[in-house]
């Protein structure tokens, strides 16, 4: 399918690796130009320079901390007048409700509520005076189905759902839609944390706490980056345009919801 975006320019945060990186391969394939941002400068030229040359697509990097001001300033200079907004940060550590002070909280509303509200607020008027844009913001399958293990997260993350709720109405008359996708377990360094966390407690092998962990997922497997980032794609695309103000969920079957 022609998605109808070749040519158009998109923001990937947190894109050398895991989901940022599928989401930006796919735009890549579909002919979008990117800029790609994250904080180990070698591991983004590393990718950047992978997609330039199996896409042919324009590539620029910005090596920063997207949850400082400062960071969120270079990397909003650096995209200048982008078609395309990928929103994405690291979750914050597990643990249970007794580990956690505000300190914690505020660091957790940083990285996975105020950040993408921040690129939303610098991006959003330009894609309104354009008349076309897409914002995509990878949250969790956990604002659906709280995760007790990762209460930060929950609470981080449902705050963005709703700023995201009332603020996707108000920008669709102007040709832009905002919509979140919502993973669940994939196969990325993230899960990989999360399983040894598990291994650990459970005094079980690396590879005992993957099967464990696969066995509650219907689908009895971990997603992929690359499928995750062509369900971005599409929702970037020209096609999407009716798509507004959605939590889509990416899990497997594992989150047992029936709306």
């Amino acid at each position: 399918m022609d998605l109808g975006i070749s040519g158009k320019r998109a923001l990937v945060c947190a894109s050398s690796k895991g989901l940022g990186r599928g989401c930006a391969e796919a735009l890549a394939a579909a002919g979008v130009d990117l800029v790609m941002n994250a904080r180990g400068a070698e591991a983004l030229d590393e990718t950047a320079e992978a997609i330039r040359e199996a896409h042919g697509v324009e590539v620029t990097t910005v090596a920063c901390d997207v949850t400082t001001p400062e960071g969120q300033a270079q990397v909003i200079e650096a995209a200048g007048e982008v078609d395309i907004l990928v929103t994405n940060a690291g979750g914050p550590p597990p643990g249970v409700w007794s580990d956690w002070d505000r300190e914690d909280f505020i660091r957790a509303l940083d990285a996975n509520m105020l950040t993408p509200i921040a690129f939303m607020k610098a991006l959003l008027p330009g894609m309104m005076e354009r008349g076309w844009g897409r914002v995509v913001n990878i949250t969790s399958q956990s604002v659906r189905a709280p995760i007790p293990a990762l209460g930060l997260s929950n609470a981080a993350r449902t705050g963005l759902t709703g700023y995201v709720a009332g603020t996707a109405r108000q920008v669709a008359p102007k040709g832009v839609t905002i919509n979140n996708l919502l993973p669940g377990i994939h196969a990325t360094d993230r899960a990989d944390a999360l399983d040894r966390g598990v291994a650990e407690a459970e005094d079980i092998t690396l590879g005992a706490a993957r099967e464990k962990r696969a066995a509650t997922i219907p689908a009895r497997r971990y997603g992929t980056p690359e499928e995750f980032g062509a369900a971005c794609a599409f929702l970037c695309s020209q096609h999407a345009g009716f798509i507004v103000g959605q939590n889509i969920l990416l899990d497997g079957g594992a989150t047992n919801l029936t709306v």
